[in-house]
């Protein structure tokens, strides 16, 4: 109630699927206490199973055996354990699976798309160590004509419609697979074409290209809370 006598026009809580029975009872109590009952939103949310060399780790509240979400961070990191969470919308069950959590592999979602951002430091650090000048602001974009750049050039212009539809629907998961969409893009490309070329037109047009893609990946990972490392 002290967020709506503070003049909030939303309340957003998260509760377990177990408690949706509740929602009804609250809303009932908000409207007796005068005041709208449609300012509350509820997001269930499911349990997770947690899955550690292949078998479910077994727990239990009844009996007090349970990982905490604390553990959990300890084990696999504040990256990992928030990205994971993030990739699956609240009303679905998940499977969080340690082993890959930790592992530096593709597989790894979060890995994945924070070794795209990697790998772009590390080209910008071949051009400052090769002396190539950088001009990007006018770099001719219409050079990038191959299939994989015109496939990164549509995937970021869709990051404002993502975020906005992100936003509107509460579902970040959907940032989370943008992002992870992109990082594909850009790994096909990093293996398919070189960057720093003796056309310097070209290359200021693919260092443009890819510039934008680090961006984007920055800034989306910050919105969901998860670092962008220069090197891995």
């Amino acid at each position: 109630m002290k967020k709506l006598d503070r003049g909030y026009n939303k309340i957003i809580n998260v509760w377990g699927a177990d408690h949706h029975g509740y929602i009804p009872r609250v809303k009932a109590s908000i409207e007796a206490l005068d005041h709208n009952p449609d300012k509350l939103e509820v997001l269930l949310v499911q349990f997770a199973n947690l899955y550690r060399g292949g078998h479910k780790v077994q727990m239990s509240t009844r009996s007090g055996s349970f990982v905490t979400l604390e553990d959990l961070r300890k084990e696999v990191g504040n990256d990992a354990a928030r990205f994971f969470y993030i990739l699956r919308k609240s009303e679905q069950h998940m499977d969080f699976d340690l082993d890959l959590a930790k592992s530096r592999t593709n597989e790894n979602p979060v890995f994945y798309i924070q070794y795209a951002h990697a790998r772009i430091c590390s080209v910008f650090r071949q051009v400052n160590e090769k002396g190539v000048k950088l001009n990007l602001a006018e770099a001719d974009l219409s050079l990038l004509t191959e299939e994989i750049e015109k496939n990164i050039l549509r995937e970021l212009s869709r990051y404002k419609s993502v975020i906005e539809s992100s936003a509107v629907q509460y579902e970040p998961h959907q940032l989370a697979y943008y992002l992870r969409d992109l990082a594909t893009q850009f790994h096909s490309y990093y293996n398919a074409c070189t960057f720093i070329l003796e056309d310097q037109d070209l290359t200021q047009a693919r260092l443009s290209l890819i510039q934008a893609a680090k961006q984007i990946l920055i800034n989306g990972l910050s919105i969901l809370g998860v670092g962008a490392p220069e090197s891995m």
